[in-house]
């Protein structure tokens, strides 16, 4: 498992927030590389532009596999650290399927069940785009945890598009976090639903996330799911 990602820190503040940051996950050579590739059409199997789908103002590709090896890299790493959590989270919801400790082996589950097509993407933002609540769900196979990065500077390349996480647990209101990044962080998220201690035992927490709009300049996220999509 990568020292990057911390399955005790990562696992606290997820009961306690509902989100985990994990700071300077890459470079910004890094993050420069990445985007460089978004111009790149043999890269990416499937572009995907939001206003067509009422799914907000934007874009995004989805990569093709082989993956850059940067992503393949953190995938197989974070994937590693946050498998117990996802057993635990699991059993917590009374939720059916384990995960086990290989994303590889995960993977081919995946592709056993027609999931064959590669879900890490990167998305692109300008003035006055933004992202509508959702789930990032794409077959019967859904790993409960996902990772954003953040491969643009906040102020210098961009103003506004923050990212927002609302979540919805039974008999409440509706609560909004919005998550503060600097260029290479990542957060870490519920694709779904995260369980949360009742009176009695642990309660499903829906969670939709979004971005707000974005008031100048350009923004560049690279998205990594952990399952395949049909």
């Amino acid at each position: 498992m990568s020292p990057l990602f911390n399955r005790n820190k990562i696992e606290g503040d997820l009961n306690a927030n509902g989100y985990s940051t994990v700071l300077d996950l890459l470079s910004t050579d890094q993050c420069m590389s990445l985007k460089s590739t978004y111009s790149i059409a043999s890269a990416y199997r499937k572009r995907i532009v939001m206003a067509q789908h009422g799914f907000g103002r934007g874009e995004y590709k989805y990569f093709d596999y082989p993956l850059p090896h940067i992503v393949e890299d953190i995938r197989a790493a974070c994937y590693a650290a946050l498998y117990p959590i996802a057993n635990r989270w699991h059993t917590a919801m009374k939720l059916s399927g384990d995960f086990p400790p290989s994303h590889h082996d995960y993977l081919k589950r995946c592709h056993s069940a027609g999931q064959t097509l590669a879900t890490p993407l990167i998305l692109s933002y300008r003035k006055g785009d933004y992202n509508c609540l959702h789930q990032d769900l794409y077959g019967e196979h859904v790993f409960p945890l996902q990772l954003s990065v953040l491969l643009s500077s906040p102020g210098r390349d961009f103003e506004g598009g923050e990212f927002i996480l609302v979540e919805q647990g039974s008999h409440m209101q509706s609560r909004s976090l919005v998550v503060p990044l600097g260029i290479g962080d990542g957060v870490i998220f519920p694709v779904r639903y995260r369980p949360e201690q009742g009176a009695h035992s642990p309660n499903r927490v829906n969670l939709q996330h979004g971005v707000s709009r974005l008031t100048s300049g350009k923004r560049y996220v690279l998205g990594v799911n952990f399952h395949d999509a049909c």
